[in-house]
This record gives C-alpha cells, sequence and structure tokens, in this order.
C-alpha cells in the first residue's frame, strides 16, 4: 500500500520522515483545511513523546535497556495516528501529488477523488479604512458569514489593475496574484491615493482548473 510505504521501516528514517509531515502540515492547517482540534489531541501528544524518546535513544550517555523499551513503545503510539494522517493526506482534494511527494508521501496508484472545477465565483468586499491600503475579504458566492472555500478549491486567483477608466475586458487587468486564505491586502504609494483600482476573481482547484468569474469592480484608494 502508498500509505505503508510513506512510512519508513528504519527508526531514523521514521524519525526525519514525521518531522517533514508533520512540520509541513502544521504550516498548511488552514490551506489543507486540516482538523486542527484532531492534530492538537491525537497527533502532537505521541509525536512529542516519540521526540523525547527518541532524543534518549540517540544519545549513548543516556541509552539504557529501559530506554530502548520505551523508544520502541512511544513509536508504535505515534505511529497509528501518524498512518491515519498520512491516509487523511492522501485523500484530501486540498492537497496536490506534488504536495504529498514533498512530505515524501507515496501519491496512491488509484485515481484519487478529483477536484471538481468552482461553479460559483468568489464574491468580496473592499476595507479601504486604511490609507494607502486596500484589504480584499473575499468568500464563496452567497456564504459572506464563512470563509470556507468550495471543495476541491486551492484558492482564489484575484485580478486587479489600477487605471483611470474601467476595464473593457478581462485582458485590462494586467495584475495577477493568487491567495489560498482571505484576505488579500495591496498596500500603495502616496501618489496613488485618489486612484482606482479594479477587480475580478474566481476560484481555481488543486489541479489549477478555474471557475466563473465574478464581476469587475473597482474601489477608490483611500
Amino acid at each position: 500500500m502508498g500509505q505503508q510505504k510513506s512510512i519508513p521501516r528504519k527508526d531514523v528514517d521514521f524519525d526525519v520522515a514525521q518531522n517533514i509531515i508533520v512540520t509541513t502540515a502544521n504550516s498548511h492547517r488552514m490551506d489543507w483545511m486540516l482538523d486542527a482540534v484532531w492534530m492538537d489531541s491525537e497527533l502532537m501528544p505521541p509525536k512529542n513523546d516519540w521526540d523525547v524518546a527518541w532524543a534518549n535513544y540517540i544519545d549513548p550517555a543516556t541509552r539504557t535497556s529501559t530506554i530502548t523499551f520505551i523508544k520502541n513503545e512511544k513509536r508504535v503510539a505515534f505511529e497509528k495516528p501518524l498512518r491515519k494522517f498520512v491516509k487523511n493526506l492522501q485523500g484530501n482534494t486540498h492537497v496536490t501529488d506534488d504536495d504529498l511527494r514533498s512530505m515524501g508521501i507515496v501519491v496512491p496508484t488509484s485515481a484519487r477523488r478529483p477536484a471538481p472545477v468552482a461553479v460559483t465565483y468568489p464574491d468580496y468586499d473592499i476595507n479601504s479604512g486604511t490609507i494607502r491600503r486596500l484589504i480584499l475579504n473575499f468568500y464563496d458566492q452567497g456564504h459572506k458569514r464563512s470563509k470556507a472555500k468550495p471543495a476541491g478549491q486551492h484558492g482564489v486567483e484575484i485580478r486587479w489593475v489600477m487605471r483611470d477608466t474601467p476595464p473593457s475586458s478581462l485582458k485590462d487587468l494586467t495584475e495577477s496574484t493568487f491567495n489560498t486564505r482571505s484576505p488579500l491586502t495591496l498596500d500603495f504609494d502616496e501618489s496613488d491615493r485618489g486612484k482606482t483600482v479594479y477587480f475580478c476573481l474566481c476560484w481555481e482547484n488543486t489541479r489549477g482548473e478555474k471557475g466563473p468569474r465574478s464581476e469587475i469592480t473597482g474601489a477608490i484608494i483611500p
């Protein structure tokens, strides 16, 4: 099984692998919409126990038969939730194949659940309460109170441009950025105050496929 190959047999390789997996996943909790409560209560405590046991084991000054026994017990206790976590990552549509490979996790040979192309577009509002700054808060169409992205969507592509007249087509929006979570903050020069920035947004799934685009609207730089 792919999951089993993702967990090395040798302790020294296991330690390297688990650190890469957990550290990377922790840095992408929001992007990948991971269950933070489960991670903190079920994954991190046995990981921390393993880290201590492994540090004691690899130090010749503290290594004894008892320390070796504890190390083995802590690995067993940690490996079970770690395998479950790896399996969940393999089936998570927010986690790309490249993400899995970067963590040393084998990409399943069976077809993964395809990430759907969005059928809605991102709605947004713009906060202009700070001079020389526009803050773009985006959310799924019709779901202003939720920051959740539609299923399978990696983030939002934001096309924008600063100009004197409204754009006549999407091609006029010459600037582009990609955000995995709201908000997007844009800072401008003092000389830009009073000018208008025009925006258009769309969801992009984990395979880079884009959904429908929002209307083009503008905001004045305060």
